[in-house]
């Protein structure tokens, strides 16, 4: 059974999503304060070049034109922090330059009139505006605004910075909690898995908080607990069953040995006078040990369907199997049969071809395969064990045999309980045999192994297939 990796793990996309939210809070929050810190510095350099136009105009009106050209010289000499400067030039109506440390006229915005953003010598960029402070005088004010740009940048990366730390916090706090929470959930599918008392005793126990998922893991344990004593329950009821039917019917057959005994000492007995043994007295009662037998191995028969049923997904009890070395037993079974009954028996088996199984179980399924096919099969026919890897590296089993083969309206029904082809449909001698229960036996064990059993398309004859399951 495929498990759960924690790159898989519902936790693992929940840590995913709380970065994602993360680096989408911080990108926002960044956006927003550089917004409004560029916003705020923009109202700032306006209202500072405008307190400027406003001082040289009191300037001007207070202390005349000599006064302002040497106040702004004064402003212009003056050293200031790269991006933080102040910058005016005074021109007279016929453009030509009073005073400041500009010496040229800039270009402003088309939409801006006479103020905007210009760019200074140097490539610094600077907000400027102009006004006429008199008839035939003019005057451009401009401060830089490079500071604000570097403000900017700290800004961004600070939150960049940030950003990465929080996305780290988030993602560090996350994998520790989504490997914690997939552990206790672990726990949980283990119990699952495996279902043994003292795992689910455990259970119950080693979750001392009290949350959803410890919730969760004690009521798991309380219906896991159900469902093995339900379990148990009806095993041993099914068994005291068995018992009690098997019991008394073994009683009934050594009954029936003893009745054969006794008719044979008779006859024997009495001399030649009285004909010997009563024949059809005999071969009622060798009938009836038979009808018996049939019963006991009917009824064992569907305790094993019901308990390979009953253990289907359970891994308890499995271990590695090579299939190789078990065809090869089988194959040493059949090969001197095969030869007596006149059958063409072959084996084709890989090496070291394995699988997680129960051994036992696998024998009986390939021997119940074996005797469907050697029962249906006339002498002369071929029959073939089958043991290899499929294309994508699977075990395969395979039974396969040059005989009638099986009419399409039984295919699926033959696995089925009681199920059998009826009047001559694959039967050379015209007759159904069996109680229709090996082939599902078969069936229930192949799922028991998480793996399937199906009647494979052929051109001639019956081919069983067991293979692992699509998807598992």
């Amino acid at each position: 059974m495929q498990r759960v990796s924690l790159l898989d793990s519902i936790f693992t996309r929940l840590v995913a999503w709380a970065i994602a939210v993360s680096i989408a809070v911080v990108l926002v929050l960044g956006w927003l304060v550089t917004t409004k810190f560029e916003r705020m510095s923009q109202a700032t350099v306006r209202w500072n070049v405008d307190a400027d136009i406003r001082h040289m105009a009191d300037i001007l009106d207070a202390r005349g034109q000599t006064e302002l050209v040497a106040h702004i010289q004064e402003s212009a000499d003056l050293a200031s922090p790269p991006g933080t400067g102040t910058h005016f030039l005074l021109v007279d109506a016929q453009g030509r330059r009073l005073a400041g440390d500009m010496t040229q006229w800039p270009t402003f915005p088309a939409r801006g009139g006479q103020s905007g953003d210009i760019m200074l010598p140097g490539g610094r960029p600077a907000f400027a505006r102009a006004v006429d402070l008199a008839p035939d005088m003019r005057l451009l004010a401009a401060r830089e605004t490079g500071w604000t740009m570097i403000q900017l940048n700290q800004i961004g990366l600070s939150f960049v910075a940030g950003g990465l730390f929080v996305v780290m916090a988030v993602g560090v706090a996350g994998y520790i909690t989504a490997r914690r929470l997939s552990s206790r959930v672990r726990v949980i599918n283990a119990a699952f898995r495996d279902p043994e008392p003292d795992r689910l005793a455990a259970l119950d126990t080693r979750q001392a908080r009290m949350d959803e998922i410890a919730e969760l893991t004690r009521h798991s344990s309380a219906a896991l607990t159900r469902l093995d004593r339900l379990a148990r329950s009806q095993r041993d009821t099914t068994d005291q069953i068995a018992h009690e039917m098997r019991t008394p019917l073994m009683h009934l057959d050594n009954r029936l040995v003893r009745a054969i005994q006794a008719q044979e000492q008779a006859g024997s007995g009495s001399g030649a006078s009285s004909g010997g043994p009563d024949a059809e007295t005999i071969e009622r009662l060798i009938a009836a040990r038979g009808e018996i037998r049939h019963v006991v191995a009917t009824l064992e028969s569907l305790l094993d369907i019901a308990h390979s049923e009953a253990q289907r997904g359970n891994p308890q009890g499995l271990a590695e199997v090579d299939l190789s070395a078990l065809a090869a037993n089988i194959a040493d079974l059949y090969t001197a049969s095969a030869e007596d009954t006149g059958h063409d028996f072959r084996l084709e088996a890989e090496e070291g071809v394995t699988m997680q199984g129960d051994e036992i179980q696998i024998t009986r399924l390939v021997i119940n395969l074996l005797d469907n096919a050697f029962k249906y099969v006339p002498p002369g026919g071929r029959v073939t064990l089958i043991v290899k890897r499929d294309a994508k590296g699977h075990p395969l089993i395979a039974v396969a045999d040059n005989g009638p083969g099986v009419p399409p309206e039984y295919r699926e029904t033959i696995f089925e309980r009681f199920g059998r082809v009826q009047n001559g449909s694959g039967d050379p001698n015209g007759h159904s045999k069996g109680a229709g229960l090996g082939l599902a036996l078969a069936r229930a064990i192949a799922q028991r192994h998480g793996m399937e059993l199906r009647l494979a398309p052929t051109v001639r004859g019956a081919r069983f297939e067991l293979r692992v399951q699509a998807g598992a």
